[in-house]
């Protein structure tokens, strides 16, 4: 074995307390730069790491000779980089040593093009023929902390932090008003501006991507946006932030495991399929395991390990959830999301509105708590947020929730399943699940922060269609039922599923409208009329403490 290829098997064989450090301290300061070694330490290039400097220059000097020595890996050691725009390049690997922390450098005020720094990060990029088709930042990648497109082999790895401090998270921007208190400095600058940071990395078109074990605080819109990535392994990363965790657009062959993503204001982890390549490009293949997603925390305190929850007074969305969509042109197929926990958090939702397919979906061994709307979301609307030449009925098909377990949600809104009138949402599968929610509201707002509207009589909810509109679970407002709202679907299959308020609630466990063989077998609720039916063919109910056993062929208007 020669020289090279021993110090790369000892480095990825040694340990963050021992030979970690060890070879770092090997590397350090040798009497000139060299990239064509296995290893190169920052800090023969120029950066600093003292916080002050800004150090972007460096790195991105030493990621040169890097990239002109055909790869290799670039260590961080202790010390805190104050960076605008990283430019990764192929065959690179980034270490975050243990206490390593890079920086967001403060973005440009408005107005200003240098920045609080004397710099500023990447333009954007120009507008595209398709800006509007999804919101802005998912049109642009440069604009970031840490930027790739087009490459491969490329690697983050190890214990340090990335702090997006001087991120846009778009808070405020638009209308002008003043920052969040609850977000800190920051969340006045405009994503759209010149200099402008909003993502802390931002990947495109590239395949071969490993981001393992660091961690992120304070992301800007996205902590991560990865579009049109193939092959793609997201491990154990801390990610606690104050827009979007990751958001996973057009990819294929993803794997995300073992992170713990707090995001109260927005999603956690959110496969995604937009517009925003030019072209339609499907999200394929992507699993999603052991991972903790919650939107219940104060922003820092899950990293720094204190777990502080928000007052019961302080407004904030709680989001926090995992979700496939809202964008949706390209589609989505074979998705596994297994052993994860939510907590505070919106649920699990499944949504396409823009003619794309969602099928093949396997959702098992999840733990939901304290969800402030219903646990499940399943849309399927016409909103064809795309060119109208591919204007097209989308598809939500072939789903399968597994061993499922809710507990202590908010109830004025149901789960809701629902297709439009011309297109049905097909074969939908739960079993053993349980759903334990708080029992009927005193506020219709319970959930998203409006305790001042009175509870109407629920006999007289009507649940709107929202056929083009955002698929947003909460704009369903209050469901006459407290279990399952399901709506414009053509086979469903409920087998040991329980549906348990822990308070009162005179509301029908389930709604069934515009429903055709729909087979419900060992389901619990309490004993009261607990299936109101409008427009149903095909029903049979067996072996249920529901109700008693039951075959229709037809109920046009029935309670049961």
């Amino acid at each position: 074995m020669n020289e090279s290829r021993r110090d790369v098997l000892k480095f990825s064989l040694s340990t963050a307390s021992g030979a970690v450090a060890a070879a770092t301290s090997a590397f350090a300061s040798p009497a000139a730069p060299n990239a064509a070694a296995a290893f190169v330490n920052v800090r023969d290039y120029g950066a600093t790491g003292d916080g002050k400097t800004v150090d972007s220059p460096a790195i991105n000097r030493a990621i040169s000779a890097i990239r002109d020595a055909g790869g290799g890996t670039l260590v961080f050691p202790s010390g805190i980089y104050l960076c605008f725009t990283i430019r990764l390049c192929d065959r690179l690997h980034l270490y975050l040593s243990a206490g390593c922390v890079i920086v967001g450098a403060d973005s440009p005020k408005p107005g200003d093009t240098t920045g609080y720094n004397g710099g500023s990060y990447d333009a954007a990029g120009p507008p595209q023929a398709w800006e509007a088709y999804q919101d802005y930042g998912h049109n642009h990648w440069p604009n970031s902390l840490i930027y790739g497109e087009g490459l491969a082999d490329v690697s983050i790895t190890g214990p340090g932090l990335i702090h997006g401090r001087g991120l846009s998270c778009g808070n405020g921007a638009r209308a002008g008003t003043a920052p969040d208190p609850l977000r800190g400095p920051g969340v006045l600058f405009r994503a759209e501006q010149p200099g402008v940071g909003n993502k802390a990395i931002a990947l495109k078109l590239c395949r071969n991507v490993t981001l393992q074990d660091f961690a992120i605080l304070k992301g800007g819109h996205f902590a991560l946006l990865a579009t049109g990535v193939d092959n793609l392994t997201i491990d154990n990363l801390v990610v606690d932030t104050d827009r979007d965790g990751f958001d996973i657009d057009c990819c294929r062959n993803v794997r995300v495991s073992n992170c713990t993503v707090n995001s109260p204001w927005d999603d956690a982890i959110c496969p995604k399929s937009s517009f925003a390549l030019g072209y339609a490009r499907s999200t394929d293949n992507v699993t999603i395991a052991n991972c903790f997603v919650t939107g219940t925390y104060e922003l820092g305190t899950v990293l720094a390990g204190t777990w502080k929850k928000f007052a019961p007074d302080v407004h904030v969305s709680r989001q926090g959830r995992i979700k496939c969509g809202t964008e949706s042109n390209g589609g989505f197929r074979n998705i596994a999301i297994s052993n994860c926990v939510c907590e505070g958090s919106k649920g699990i939702s499944l949504e396409t509105s823009d003619g794309a397919f969602l099928e093949d979906i396997a959702i098992s061994n999840i733990a939901l708590r304290d969800t402030v709307d219903g646990p499940l979301f399943l849309r399927l609307n016409r909103r064809n947020r795309g060119p109208k030449e591919q204007a097209r009925p989308g598809t939500l098909r072939r789903v399968a929730i597994s061993n499922l377990v809710s507990y202590n949600s908010a109830s004025s809104t149901a789960s809701v399943f629902s297709g439009i009138p011309d297109n049905r949402i097909e074969d939908v599968m739960l079993s053993n699940c349980y759903f334990g929610h708080r029992g009927l509201p005193d506020r219709a707002g319970e959930g998203f922060g409006e305790t001042t509207k009175p509870m109407p009589d629920w006999r007289t909810l009507h649940v709107p269609e929202l056929e083009t509109g955002y698929p947003e679970l909460q704009f369903f407002g209050p469901t006459p039922c407290h279990g399952f709202f399901i709506r414009h679907l053509r086979n469903l299959q409920m087998s040991h599923v329980e549906i348990a308020p822990s308070n009162l609630d005179p509301r029908p466990a389930f709604w069934l409208e515009d429903v055709s063989r729909a087979d419900f077998f060992a389901v619990t609720a309490p004993p009261q009329p607990n299936f109101a039916l409008r427009q149903v063919t095909d029903l049979r109910i067996a072996w249920s403490r529901a109700v008693k056993d039951t075959a229709l062929a037809n109920a046009a208007n029935e309670t049961l």
